[in-house]
Order: C-alpha cells, then structure tokens, then sequence
C-alpha cells in the first residue's frame, strides 16, 4: 500500500497517458452552490503537484461563481482502458497571478482571444456573435502579446480525500482511500 497518495497519483497517470487514446488528463469537475445544488462537468488537468491540482477557467462561469460561493470541488479522473479511477475531493483556491499569466501565455492565440471573447456559461443568440467577438479580440490585440483576461485565471484543489479505485473480477473491486491528518494521510480499504 502506498503511503503518499500523489505518488500513486502519479504513476497512474503516467500509466494513462501512455496508454488512454485521449485526453488522459481530462476530469469531471463537481461544483455545487451555497446552497448545496450540485453541478458537473469535464475540464481538464493542466498541473499537480503537492500542493493539489488546477484547472483554468472564466472565473465569471457557472462554475466560477459557485467555487468563489462554496470555495470546495471534487474531481473524478476516469481512466476506461486502464479500468481505474480516482477521485479527488478538498478546498480550492486561485493560483497565483504570476501562475496564471505563465500558463495563460502558453495557450494557442485564437485560446487565448477566445477568453476575451466568450461570455462563459451565459446565454449566446447565435454563433456570428461569437465569431464577432473573436475578431473583435484579434483586432484589439494583432499580435502574440495577448494579456490575461482580469476574470480568467486558474483554480487549485488541494486534496483532502483520494481515493483510487480499480477494476477487479466479479465486480470486487479494489478501492483504497487516503484521507488528510494534520501533515499525514490515514488510509484504508473500502469494500467494493
């Protein structure tokens, strides 16, 4: 049994992305409002470490504006071909500017016009409207110096809770959980 949950973390991925025909680094993303009204959906892992593990996003989406409401999320990594999961459930919190600005400035061009174009999440008459606002952005901004939008940034999860869960025959599954103590992790096994 592995004592560090982000080691093991991490030669799963490893494993998914040698062997996952696409997007292995793509995860269900639970959200919910103050209130407690659940919301999902997939983005995509884009760095982890220690510290836990971060996605970017318009900060003005539904998704946004229900993390800044209820500061909590939790992940689902869903790995078909390697028949494994792992979820992932803590606090969250923004990554810093410096952070965001470098991964920001990594992203293709028409990405990055594209978060000053999209209203994300909000209601869209028609598609020419998009594309308008896009050549707007590219006409704002002519060359490769495209700074990061003020509501786009990037969120980190810092795990409170793992657990990983593999196929096994007869449905007897293995699922192993780590669970934050203070600096260490408790960990056990859950029946299938």
């Amino acid at each position: 049994m592995d004592a560090d949950p982000f080691a093991l973390f991490a030669r799963w991925f490893a494993e998914a992305e040698a062997s996952e025909p696409n997007d292995p680094n793509a995860m269900t993303l639970a959200t919910a409002t103050r209130e407690g009204h659940p919301s999902a959906r997939i983005v995509l892992l884009k760095e982890y470490d220690a510290r836990g593990f971060v996605f970017y996003t318009n900060n003005e989406s539904r998704k946004g504006g229900e993390l800044a409401a209820n500061p909590r999320a939790a992940l689902l990594f869903h790995w078909k071909s390697a028949l494994r999961q792992v979820r992932i459930e803590g606090p969250t919190e923004r990554v810093s500017e410096a952070e965001a600005d470098a991964y920001f400035a990594s992203r293709p061009r028409l990405s990055r016009l594209g978060a000053w174009a999209s209203e994300q999440s909000r209601p869209l008459a028609d598609r020419a409207l998009l594309e308008s606002r896009v050549a707007e952005a590219d006409a704002r901004f002519p060359g490769e110096d495209i700074p990061r939008p003020p509501h786009w940034s990037g969120t980190r999860v810092r795990p409170e809770y793992f657990e990983f869960w593999q196929d096994m025959p007869f449905r007897l599954h293995d699922r192993l959980v780590f669970r934050r103590a203070g600096e260490a992790w408790e960990t056990w096994r859950l029946f299938p």
